[in-house]
């Protein structure tokens, strides 16, 4: 008899939900439910770098997602449903009352933005991140050496110090502090008090600064230093963390009912959407995930023996087990990817705000399309202009939130499609400027397979990316790579698998198409990429230069 596992993955706009047959892989139903608040634009400010999501958001697109597939399957389909596993972004944090309820849920707090989760690319922790660092580095234990050397903005601590901080209301009543990919399961299997809540390995150890080695979180005395509070929701989290295939419990009466599914699904332990991409696109041992989207993040596992005890600086973590149990996974990305193209086209179309909605989407709907269509028939010359691909700071290597983008070479005749193209080069230069940084590290990347909705959907992208990093680039035939994976992590969860590679072998899908590098096109390339690094160059000590003035 079949056997359903459902797949939930949060991403930066929607939860998607995916039922997959365990004992197939297929993919049979899917649907996706937009935040309704997030889509209005409501608690973000780009301006300042402060993009919020409202938990209410994540429990009303649940329900939808959820409600939504089931209404595609019979009765009988729908009872053999018997385990569920969820991804998310992150880091993307909120402070809990006592009880381990966000704050946003509490009267009186549903429209503080601080009240609410922090989304993974909210910057507003910049001082906070560099005070970290500075404790950091001076510590007994450096608590930044398993994530590079650098905490960044973008992570769990220095975003819960930055609302305590500046928001003395919320200072008051928060007792504790959540990941958005700790808080699901834990929500619909009734788990919430913070000391019973079962962290996420990878979150915890790319985003939180937990290690073995040092027995878990940061200390107390190490967070208190920074902020007392910090030092009390410490001793609230356990020193144990769980990799995606544990089993977190079973849903609630209550979520069974508002769900609509089996009283007896097994929920197993959240994990990163960047993570839960690598599983479902089939990772191996010495393969580079990208997951590219809105932001790229880079997927890497290898065996113990190969990295030995060497710390990989630069990177946004190296954690044993939080990928594949048994193998170091190793994280690197971009903060942006998609959002250059969106920004972009925002950019052009701006005129076009004060326009009826459905003349507005008449006229920009389509875009980056024509814009593709115009860029990958333009002649690629040495001379063309060259972007940066820093509009939204510097996730890896190196992370360097306070850099700004830039564009040289453009004259009175460049034209939109020149300008397109050679943002399409930079997000591309930034992926090669990973690879060549761990490759000088010692790690070993023998393929790279691309997952997300840009692998699929743009071939003029995945082509000059493969074109740019010299490498074959496969694409997961899957499209929904996250929900796969937070599926696979379900069925160990719920006992259909012993091991997580077990359930990968079953229910991969392979891949859909590889873009080989062209040789001539490759050269030119190298070229380009010395003018990226030199703009890289200029631009990030024009900057420091300016801040010092400052």
């Amino acid at each position: 008899m079949n056997q359903y596992i459902v797949g939930i993955d949060y991403g930066t706009d929607s939860c998607r939900a995916l039922v997959v047959n365990s004992t197939t892989g297929k993919e049979e139903r899917s649907y996706t439910a937009f935040y309704p608040r997030w889509r209005k634009g409501l608690f973000c400010d780009p301006a300042q770098n402060r993009y919020r999501q409202h938990p209410q958001d994540y429990i009303d697109s649940l329900e939808e997602a959820i409600q939504g597939v089931l209404r595609q399957m019979k009765p009988a389909e729908i009872d053999n449903i018997v385990a569920l596993g969820i991804d998310t972004t992150g880091s993307t944090p909120c402070l809990t009352d006592r009880n381990g309820t966000p704050l946003a849920l509490l009267p009186g707090y549903e429209e503080d933005p601080d009240a609410m989760f922090v989304l993974w690319k909210d910057h507003t922790a910049i001082n906070e991140a560099d005070e970290i660092n500075r404790l950091a580095h001076g510590w007994e234990t450096d608590y930044t050496a398993r994530s590079g050397g650098i905490y960044s903005s973008e992570w769990f601590w220095s975003k819960a110090l930055h609302i305590l901080r500046q928001n003395e209301r919320i200072r008051r009543d928060a007792r504790g502090l959540i990941e958005h990919c700790d808080w699901m399961p834990a929500l619909l299997t009734g788990n919430l008090l913070p000391e019973k809540v079962k962290r996420s390995r990878c979150a915890a150890g790319h985003k939180g600064m937990w290690a073995e080695e040092w027995g878990g979180y940061p200390s107390a005395a190490f967070l208190s230093r920074l902020d007392p509070l910090l030092g009390e929701f410490r001793v609230l989290l356990s020193d144990e963390t769980h990799t995606g295939g544990t089993p977190v419990g079973t849903l609630t009466e209550e979520w069974s009912e508002r769900l609509g599914l089996p009283r007896s699904v097994v929920v197993s332990a959240g994990i990163l959407d960047a993570h839960a991409g690598a599983i479902g696109a089939g990772i191996r041992a010495n393969s580079m995930v990208k997951i590219i989207g809105t932001s790229t993040c880079d997927i890497v596992v290898t065996p113990k023996q190969d990295i030995g005890d060497k710390l990989i600086p630069g990177i946004s973590g190296q954690v044993d087990g939080s990928v594949i149990p048994g193998l170091i996974g190793l994280e690197a990305g971009q903060s942006a990817f998609g959002d250059i193209y969106a920004w972009f086209r925002d950019l052009l179309s701006w005129t076009a705000n004060t326009l009826p909605e459905k003349e507005r989407v008449a006229l920009t709907g389509n875009l980056l399309q024509r814009l593709t269509v115009e860029a990958e028939n333009l002649p690629l010359t040495e001379t063309d202009p060259i972007a940066n691909d820093w509009l939204n700071g510097r996730r890896s290597p190196f992370a360097d939130q306070t850099l700004k983008g830039g564009i040289i070479g453009i004259t009175l005749g460049t034209t939109p499609a020149q300008l397109f193209k050679s943002l399409v080069e930079a997000t591309a230069f930034g992926s090669r400027a990973i690879l060549e940084h761990l490759a000088k590290e010692g790690v070993r990347v023998e393929e790279v397979i691309g997952v997300g909705g840009i692998s699929l959907k743009s071939p003029y992208v995945m082509q000059t990316l493969a074109d740019v990093m010299g490498v074959p680039i496969k694409v997961a035939a899957t499209q929904q790579a996250g929900a796969l994976g937070a599926a696979m992590c379900a069925a160990v969860a719920a006992g259909l698998f012993d091991s997580l590679q077990s359930a990968t072998d079953r229910m991969e899908q392979g891949n859909l198409t590889t873009y080989i590098p062209r040789q001539e096109v490759s050269l030119l390339y190298k070229a380009r990429y010395e003018r990226y690094q030199s703009l890289a160059h200029f631009l990030s000590t024009k900057q420091s230069f300016l801040q010092n003035q400052q």
